[in-house]
C-alpha cells in the first residue's frame, strides 16, 4: 500500500518497492493488518517512524563515534607521530560523525510523504554545516601541524588559514541557500557580480591584509618571535601573532600592541632580527673628555704608564718610534712641543682599544672603533663602538654598564677629567672658597 499522505502538489507519488523506501512501504501497511482506523494507523505509523528514526540516528551516532573518535584517538595516542594527536585535538572526528545521522534522517525522509522534500533540504543544509564544522576543524589541525615545523618560523600560514575560513564560510553559506531555496548555486553566485563594490567596501580590511600576508611571507619582513620597533603604534617588543588583518606585538613592559598587517607593508619599521642573527648587539656610547685636561705626557707619566699591563708594549714601541722620530729629525727635546710627542688623551684611547680587545664579551670580528668625534661646547667625545658577543637585553645592559663603569673610573689615571655642566654643589664650593679667600 502506498504512504497515504498526499504529496506537496496533491498527487500520489510513485513508491519505490525496493531499498530503504520498500522497506518503509512494508512497514506503513503493517499497521493496517491490525484493523485500525486509517487516521489512527497513520498517526501509529508516523510516531512509529519517528521513534526508529531517533533510535537509529542515535545508534549511527553512537557507533561512528566510537570508529571515528573513541577508535582513532586511541590509535593516535599510540603513536609516535603528534600530527594525528592535533587531529583528534581538533575535534575533526567528532564532528565527520555528525553526518551519520544526518545521513540516517535523509534516507528516512520518504516516510512523510508531504515533508520529504523540506526534510531533505533542511538535511542537506545541516551536512554543509556539518561539512563547515569539519573542514574548519581540518584548517586548525593544519594550522597546529604546520607550527610544529621549523619552517612556520620564516613562512607563517595563519593570514592563508584565515582566509581559507572566510571563502569556506561565505560557500556554505551560499550552498545552505541553495538547499534550503532548492536552487542551482551558480543563481548566487552569479548575482554576487552586482555585489562587487558592496563586497570590495565590506572586506576592504580583509583584502588589504591577505595582500599584505602574501608580501610578509614573500619577502620575510615579520615571523613570531621577531623583535621589531614602530613607533607610530607605539610598538616595541616581540612579535607573538600574525594573522590576515593584526599583527600583535608584546612590548618590553607586557602591553599588546595590535598593528593592521597592511601598515608593515605601507608604513617603516625596525627588525631586529638581523642583530640576533648577526651574533652580536652593538655598544655605541661616547664619554666626553674635558679638554683644559689634555696635554703632552712627560717622561714621568710614560714611565707610570708603562707600567700598566694592558699599556706596557704600546707606551714602549710608541716612546722607541717617537725618540727614532725625533732624533732624526733633530728635534729639540727641551721643548715638549717641539718633534713628535705621546698625549695623555692619546695614550688613554690606546689603552681603552686594549681593553676592550681583551675584554671576553666583546665581539672581535664585528666592527671595533674607539674614535675621537668633532669637539664641542660639551668637551671632546671619546666613542666606542663595538659589540658584544651576548644579545640578550639584560645581560647586554650590563655589559655596557661594566665597561663604562671602568673606564670612567680609569680616566683620572690618565691626568683627564670627565666633561661635565657645573651642578649647584660646584657653585657653592665656589662661593665657599671665595668667601675663605676674602675672609683671609
Amino acid at each position: 500500500m502506498a504512504v497515504a499522505i498526499p504529496s506537496v502538489d496533491g498527487q500520489d507519488p510513485v513508491q519505490p518497492t525496493s531499498g530503504v523506501a520498500g522497506l518503509i512501504d512494508r512497514f506503513h501497511e503493517w499497521f493496517y493488518t491490525f484493523g485500525f482506523d486509517q487516521t489512527v494507523a497513520e498517526l501509529l505509523f508516523l510516531g512509529a517512524i519517528i521513534a526508529v528514526v531517533g533510535v537509529v540516528c542515535v545508534a549511527a551516532y553512537i557507533a561512528a563515534r566510537l570508529i571515528l573518535s573513541v577508535f582513532l584517538t586511541y590509535v593516535a595516542g599510540k603513536t609516535a607521530t603528534k600530527w594525528d594527536d592535533i587531529l583528534v585535538q581538533t575535534r575533526l572526528f567528532k564532528r565527520i560523525a555528525l553526518f551519520a545521522p544526518a545521513l540516517v534522517v535523509y534516507l528516512s525522509a520518504y516516510a512523510f510523504t508531504a515533508a520529504q522534500e523540506g526534510i531533505q533540504r533542511a538535511v542537506l543544509a545541516f551536512m554543509v554545516f556539518v561539512g563547515v564544522l569539519a573542514c574548519n576543524s581540518l584548517l586548525r589541525a593544519i594550522s597546529a601541524i604546520y607550527r610544529t615545523l621549523e619552517v612556520s618560523r620564516n613562512r607563517p600560514i595563519k593570514g592563508f588559514i584565515q582566509v581559507a575560513r572566510i571563502v569556506l564560510f561565505f560557500l556554505a553559506g551560499v550552498f545552505v541557500l541553495s538547499a534550503v531555496m532548492d536552487k542551482s548555486p551558480w543563481v548566487f553566485l552569479t548575482g554576487m557580480g552586482a555585489l562587487t563594490a558592496l563586497l570590495l567596501l565590506i572586506f576592504k580590511d580583509t583584502l588589504l591584509g591577505l595582500v599584505a600576508s602574501f608580501q610578509i611571507t614573500a619577502a620575510d619582513m615579520v615571523r613570531e618571535g621577531d623583535w621589531i620597533a614602530m613607533p607610530k603604534y607605539g610598538a616595541d617588543g616581540d612579535v607573538i601573532d600574525v594573522s590576515l588583518h593584526t599583527v600583535k606585538v608584546r612590548n618590553w613592559d607586557k602591553t599588546i600592541t595590535t598593528i593592521p598587517t597592511y601598515a608593515l607593508v605601507s608604513d617603516s619599521f625596525k627588525n631586529w632580527r638581523g642583530m640576533e642573527e648577526s651574533g652580536g648587539r652593538r655598544i655605541k656610547r661616547s664619554v666626553h673628555i674635558d679638554m683644559n685636561t689634555i696635554a703632552f705626557c712627560t717622561d714621568a707619566m710614560l714611565d707610570e704608564f708603562e707600567k700598566i699591563h694592558l699599556l706596557k708594549d704600546y707606551v714602549s714601541a710608541k716612546r722607541k718610534d717617537v725618540d727614532e722620530h725625533n732624533t732624526t729629525t733633530g728635534a729639540d727635546p727641551t721643548q715638549l712641543v717641539n718633534g713628535r710627542r705621546l698625549t695623555n688623551v692619546g695614550t688613554f684611547r690606546a689603552y681603552v682599544v686594549a681593553y676592550l680587545k681583551n675584554h671576553p664579551k666583546i665581539h672581535q670580528n664585528m666592527t671595533f672603533l674607539v674614535r675621537q668625534l668633532a669637539p664641542g661646547e660639551n668637551g671632546l667625545p671619546l666613542e666606542v663602538y663595538v659589540f658584544s658577543n651576548d644579545q640578550a637585553w639584560a645581560r647586554y645592559e650590563e655589559i655596557q654598564a661594566d665597561l663604562f663603569d671602568h673606564i670612567l673610573a680609569v680616566i683620572p689615571e690618565f691626568g683627564l677629567r670627565v666633561f661635565q655642566n657645573p651642578s649647584g654643589g660646584d657653585f657653592r664650593t665656589l662661593t665657599g672658597a671665595a668667601d675663605r679667600a676674602n675672609a683671609s
